[in-house]
């Protein structure tokens, strides 16, 4: 049991301390409040483009125009707008993307806002993520976006890849299992423990005598079992 306890820690140890640690430098003090550091001049800026998204998805979703018409940079901005709607706030969507210009440079966190778009449109559910972007879509569900009805069309089903039944799926599925049977495991382990110090500096006999006073044993029983610890 102590052999499997280390395993399941140890499993849990390699999926947790990575997405915690890449979670914290992303983030960086995302608690605090990016207003104050942030110029109106940019949040317009930042509405104009999120709007410019929300105007193209509706000529899709209105057949006014068509996927194969659109550019990358519509799609960019699409993009934008699907980021907004999941953050909510659009002083803390600047932070984000300047975290982003950070990690994977400004070519990247375009690419990746393109992903987004064509994703969440539907019109390419495979859009490839650019390098070290794939772990900023979960992270935004995390923030508030997972069940946005506001989302719509593609939804994040198709922006976080997992399309039904993808990879995304049978990676939750794993941790969860493994945070179950830690739980179980160390709780059968606590257990086990627990009775063992219990026992500890008992004799044979005397633990003989505990189970008959407690019923578990009759007196017959105890009789036989008697004969063989003295």
């Amino acid at each position: 049991m102590k052999k499997l306890l280390l395993i399941i820690i140890s499993a849990l140890t390699l999926i947790v301390i990575p997405t915690t640690v890449s979670a914290q430098g992303i983030m960086g003090n995302w608690a605090g409040s990016p207003s104050s550091s942030i110029d109106q001049t940019a949040i317009q800026e930042q509405q104009e483009e999120e709007q410019t998204g929300k105007n193209l998805l509706s000529q899709l979703q209105s057949k006014a125009t068509t996927c194969k018409k659109l550019t990358n940079d519509n799609f960019e901005k699409i993009g934008e707008y699907f980021m907004g709607q999941a953050i909510g706030d659009t002083s803390r969507h600047i932070q984000m993307n300047n975290m982003m210009k950070s990690m994977m440079g400004k070519q990247g966190e375009e690419q990746m806002h393109i992903a987004w778009g064509k994703r969440g449109s539907n019109c390419d559910t495979n859009a490839s993520y650019p390098q070290n972007g794939i772990g900023f879509t979960p992270m935004l569900w995390m923030m508030g976006g997972g069940g946005n009805p506001m989302m719509g069309y593609g939804g994040w089903g198709n922006m976080m890849g997992w399309g039904g039944f993808g990879l995304g799926w049978i990676f939750m599925v794993i941790f969860w299992a493994l945070i179950i049977l830690g739980v179980v495991a160390l709780i059968r382990y606590l257990t086990g423990s627990r009775y063992h110090s219990e026992d500890k500096g008992k004799t044979p006999l005397d633990i003989l005598k505990e189970r008959f006073a407690k019923g578990e044993i009759d007196k017959k029983e105890f009789e036989e079992m008697k004969k063989d610890v003295i």
